[in-house]
């Protein structure tokens, strides 16, 4: 039976407890024994009392689970802490990585635009280096050969030698002067002690012994021609290394030239 089936069954019940009236005096009719009888009325209290409480049990009933549905079940505060910590791990390991791969990559090891003083550093003495070993003066070979002996290191030895070997060979008869001048410089790497170097420098070459080194011999009633010299550019790349407090060519690049 349902619950408002059972509340409209209860109010008829009321009504018709209300509704009876003992008999007036003057109607006809056998005079009722006297019997005694229970009181009605707590009785019908009693059941509606009960009626009533279980209804409102029942309601109590249907909303139950309604509230537990919508009640969110909790999660272990161990499985949170758990979830946690493995999260935190992971991203410390791939932090860790990439700070590996930051470190390990040649553009972030590269401080030649970074630290400024150390590429100035390497900018002036790389230009006095190359000014000393591609200068050549007939008059004091001494020097030429202390620049090589002090600035030079690795292959950049025979790489030295291979590129003035024939200055050297006509050394004697075209009594050259060779004067080399660092226009300007690039420092395009420098990780730790070694750094590469993009150097463009002007070139002057003379030769003192005249036309009669060539086998001429001037014409009669002229002076002598002299020797113009030669003048050039020249654009190469050098790498140099530091050694206490030297910094020494180790490679020279010409580009294929």
């Amino acid at each position: 039976m349902s619950t408002t089936t059972r509340h409209h069954l209860n109010r008829q019940r009321r009504r018709q407890a209300r509704g009876r009236t003992p008999a007036t005096p003057g109607e006809a009719g056998p005079a009722p024994r006297q019997e005694r009888r229970p009181a009605a009325k707590p009785v019908r209290e009693d059941r509606e009392d009960r009626e009533e409480r279980e209804e409102r049990e029942e309601r109590a009933a249907g909303e139950a689970p309604a509230a537990r549905g919508a009640r969110r079940p909790r999660v272990p505060l161990l499985a949170v802490l758990c979830a946690l910590t493995l999260l935190l791990g992971g991203f410390a390991g791939w932090a860790a990585h990439r700070a590996g791969e930051l470190r390990d990559d040649p553009a972030r090891a590269n401080t030649a635009l970074t630290d400024l003083a150390r590429t100035s550093e390497v900018k002036a003495r790389t230009a006095t280096a190359v000014a000393a070993l591609f200068s050549y003066d007939h008059t004091d070979p001494g020097a030429f050969e202390r620049a090589g002996k002090t600035l030079l290191t690795g292959k950049a030895v025979e790489q030295h030698r291979a590129l003035f070997a024939g200055v050297l060979a006509g050394a004697a008869a075209q009594k050259p002067v060779i004067t080399t001048t660092v226009t300007d410089s690039a420092v395009e790497r420098i990780d730790g002690d070694r750094a590469r170097v993009l150097v463009y420098a002007d070139q002057t070459s003379v030769s003192t012994a005249g036309p009669a080194a060539a086998g001429k011999k001037p014409a009669k009633g002229k002076a002598p021609a002299r020797d113009q010299g030669v003048y050039a550019g020249a654009m190469f790349a050098v790498d140099v290394v530091r050694r206490g407090d030297v910094w020494l060519v180790e490679g020279i690049d010409t580009f294929g030239r």
